[in-house]
């Protein structure tokens, strides 16, 4: 049944579990390398979702979709988590975390741009507006708000933020074309991903891992931003009257997760990230106008 309310404690709920996670990622990072972060994340989410499935009785359904088609779950997996989170977490160790969980938020552009090419739409008037705005508000947080010098404080790591953008919008775009369960097929994504991800570990940094507090940070990512959350919003989705409404609280998580970044990281916040932020926000709520045309997919907020 319909009920507004309870969509907005689900949609609440999973905007408060995104907001921690920039912070969760910077501090995890402090004891773990990326590849370790990701890991512990990837097989603590992979047990929340097993979990979650047995209490739905859809167990049974991972064994049935790897069936169906094998290949299309083992490249799901390749991307999110595996290829993403790699890149992203690689991007949070070389930048500032308020830089590069804004120029994440930019995602969404980038699968405007995507949806060209492998689902054959048009980009609206709209949406090359919300492209220059997107964009423009990347490169204001990226340089600082030195436009003219462009100085990067890590190109790498600037490149390495835009580049998860476009792995999660391939991610979406294959996600139209699945339709299988949403939280059996990110479970099942999450149990192919681990072996591609013990591999990167194990030719990487190895698997010393002993700082407790690195297994706290991974293991309340992989419960939080990559399980729960995502659980959470498609309770929201469910029980929603105006889906509408209800997207539009991720909103409040850039600022909420800039504020938590600065009291407890201690990052002093960059008048250019607020700056870019309000200008991705802007290209965000400009693509939002007449939307029938674009790919479906869950909202992504800022990591």
């Amino acid at each position: 049944m319909k009920n507004q309310k309870t969509a907005l404690m689900f949609a609440l709920a999973a905007v408060a579990c995104w907001s921690t996670v920039a912070t969760a990622f910077k501090l995890s990072l402090n004891y773990f390398a990326p590849a370790q972060l990701l890991l512990v994340a990837t097989l603590s989410s992979a047990v929340l979702l097993i979990l979650l499935l047995g209490y739905q009785g859809k167990l049974g359904l991972l064994k049935t979709l790897f069936r169906e088609r094998p290949y299309f779950y083992l490249l799901m997996g390749a991307l999110n988590p595996a290829l993403y989170y790699l890149i992203l977490f690689e991007a949070y160790d070389l930048l500032p975390a308020q830089q590069a969980q804004t120029l994440n938020y930019t995602w969404a552009i980038s699968l405007t741009l995507l949806a060209v090419p492998f689902l054959g739409q048009r980009i609206r008037r709209q949406d090359w507006i919300a492209i220059g705005l997107g964009y423009l508000g990347a490169l204001v947080i990226a340089t600082k708000g030195d436009l003219l010098g462009l100085h990067f404080e890590s190109p790498l790591g600037v490149s390495l933020a835009l580049l998860s953008t476009l792995i999660w919008a391939s991610y979406w775009i294959l996600n139209t074309r699945n339709q299988g369960d949403s939280l059996a097929s990110l479970a099942l994504s999450f149990l192919l991903a681990l072996p591609i991800v013990l591999a990167a570990t194990a030719m990487g940094p190895g698997f010393s891992m002993s700082a407790w507090q690195g297994w706290a940070g991974a293991i309340y990512i992989g419960i939080f931003e990559m399980g729960i959350a995502f659980f959470f919003w498609l309770m929201a989705m469910k029980y929603a009257e105006n889906t509408a409404k209800i997207s539009n609280l991720i909103f409040i998580s850039p600022f909420i997760s800039l504020i938590l970044l600065k009291f407890i990281v201690g990052e002093a916040i960059y008048p250019a990230t607020l700056v870019g932020l309000v200008l991705i926000i802007a290209a965000l709520l400009i693509q939002q106008i007449s939307t029938s045309r674009k790919p479906s997919t869950p909202v992504k907020t800022i990591e």
